[in-house]
């Protein structure tokens, strides 16, 4: 967080949170009502100043206020880098430890804190050429599309070592990774 967002935060403690404002689209793009935020110094800004509250509600530390983010699925939006290493949309880097794939095809990575991300589809192609089974089999990408006959011991390599690769449904992440995609107030008045 940074200084100045921390000394505002001292000098006015009492501002109220804002919410249904700011949103973190499927590609990393922060959204202000619905128009997406293309100034880089405000991306920085926005980036280094994102966090999670105790209940999963990720928010932007405004200077004294809070100003709460609508995930368009979850906190983290990552890039697969070509040394196969993820970076989240904010640019820190995730050292992967399991992957998920969902009933639509996304896949999520978490790392072994439990902070999932979602991969960014541009890099969805090359994130399938590295799967295969323990062994260094390759697996055919068809064969996950039923997880009622998901093949044993399957995985994918990324940043140098094997993750297990496992089904999972949308409406599952959320709360297994404990976060809140639509965070809500307890009124309307910061609401635009």
């Amino acid at each position: 967080m940074d200084d100045a967002v921390r000394a505002a935060m001292a000098k006015w403690p009492d501002v109220p949170a804002v919410f249904g404002w700011l949103s973190l689209d499927g590609r990393g793009r922060w959204r202000v009502s619905d128009t997406v935020v293309e100034h880089a110094g405000l991306v920085r800004f926005i980036g280094r100043n994102y966090q999670p509250d105790a209940t999963g509600r990720w928010y932007l530390q405004n200077g004294p206020q809070q100003v709460f983010v609508t995930l368009a699925y979850t906190p983290w939006v990552l890039r697969l880098e070509p040394d196969g290493s993820l970076t989240t949309h904010t640019g820190m880097p995730l050292a992967p430890a399991a992957a998920w794939l969902d009933e639509d095809g996304h896949l999520l990575i978490s790392d072994a804190h439990g902070q999932v991300g979602l991969l960014h589809d541009a890099d969805l192609p090359a994130a399938i050429d590295r799967f295969g089974d323990r062994a260094g089999a390759p697996v055919d990408p068809a064969a996950l599309l039923d997880p009622a006959h998901w093949p044993a011991d399957v995985g994918m390599t990324l940043a140098g070592r094997w993750l297990p690769l496992a089904p999972i449904r949308r409406s599952e992440v959320a709360p297994r990774f404990g976060f809140v995609p639509t965070p809500q107030g307890e009124d309307d008045h910061c609401r635009p």
